[in-house]
């Protein structure tokens, strides 16, 4: 029994041209190899963002829900944004 299911697909020119390079190149053996890799790719950082926003996010919204206080409040955070930008700005380019 096959454990593939053949699909076809259809890329823009760019992409097509980076799978068939990344084959011409020898780091692939087929174009599906490319493919599969770049799919594994995508299920591992939606492991990723998966578990940052269970682990992460949540503690955060909990820890927050508990006590409100705890908060900083969005017109402080927009102020201190502003004020990191201007200083950036006032800085001479290296």
């Amino acid at each position: 029994m096959r454990n593939t299911h053949p699909i076809s697909i259809t890329l823009p020119h760019d992409m097509a041209a980076m799978v068939k390079a990344k084959v011409s190149s020898g780091e692939y053996a087929t174009e599906s190899e490319v493919i599969r890799d770049g799919l594994r790719t995508l299920q591992a950082r939606d492991a990723a963002l998966e578990k940052w926003l269970h682990g992460e996010v949540a503690k955060s919204y909990d820890e927050f829900a508990a006590d409100p206080s705890s908060g900083i409040r969005a017109e402080d955070i927009m102020a201190r944004l502003r004020a990191s930008y201007r200083e950036r700005l006032a800085k001479p380019a290296e």
